[in-house]
């Protein structure tokens, strides 16, 4: 993966990462995940970014220099992971929602279950770590130089397969056409609209 690709807005980026492959080494061994849901977060200039309110210890890697990973706590209990793209010192993420698992399958079921059926081991971004290995300890790994967590360019998507549509479970600015996904892929998380969100004035 070529840091070039990632240098760039989030909106921009977060299209251009389908296909893509994430990997991660462990102890317990090797999964990778072909990026198959991604959604866009713009830093400050975006009210359901991490980095809103601007720079804190818990966002910072979002804004540091692109092609780093971003992990956080989702509600206590799942980790999340980001790609950060953009300039340094501009925050800037590409939250990773699902994927489909192409190494590694007998690992991934172990960690989330064995029942779990093969397209929902990595579908939502807290399985999607969980299917990975993806903890706190990856928080700032650099992922296009890195032994541990590994991004790497996959097969091309055609365009006509992606689709746009608003941002999962964020009750600001959840209208943002941001979250991108390959049409028809069953690793695809279903869209679920925050209870909290409101309508846009005037509707």
């Amino acid at each position: 993966m070529n840091v070039d690709l990632l240098a760039h807005p989030a909106e921009e980026v977060a299209p251009k990462l389908l296909g893509s492959i994430l990997t991660c080494k462990t102890a317990e061994g090797t999964v990778s995940i072909a990026i198959t849901e991604t959604e866009a977060y713009s830093g400050t200039a975006d009210p359901a970014s991490h980095a809103y309110r601007g720079r804190t210890p818990r966002n910072a890697v979002m804004f540091g220099p692109a092609g780093h990973l971003y992990v956080y706590r989702s509600h206590g209990l799942h980790w999340c992971a980001n790609v950060v793209t953009g300039t340094d010192g501009i925050a800037s993420a590409v939250l990773i929602r699902a994927g489909r698992v192409i190494e590694g399958v007998d690992l991934a079921r172990k960690r989330r279950g064995v029942r779990v059926e093969t397209p929902r081991l990595a579908r939502g971004p807290g399985n999607f770590c969980q299917a990975l290995g993806i903890t706190a300890e990856h928080n700032g790994a650099d992922l296009l130089t890195g032994t541990s967590v590994m991004l790497s360019e996959g097969e091309s998507v055609p365009t006509a397969l992606i689709q746009v549509g608003p941002r999962v479970g964020v009750s600001k600015a959840h209208d943002w056409q941001h979250r991108f996904y390959l049409a028809g892929d069953p690793t695809v998380s279903a869209y679920r609209l925050s209870p909290r969100a409101k309508p846009p004035a005037g509707a």
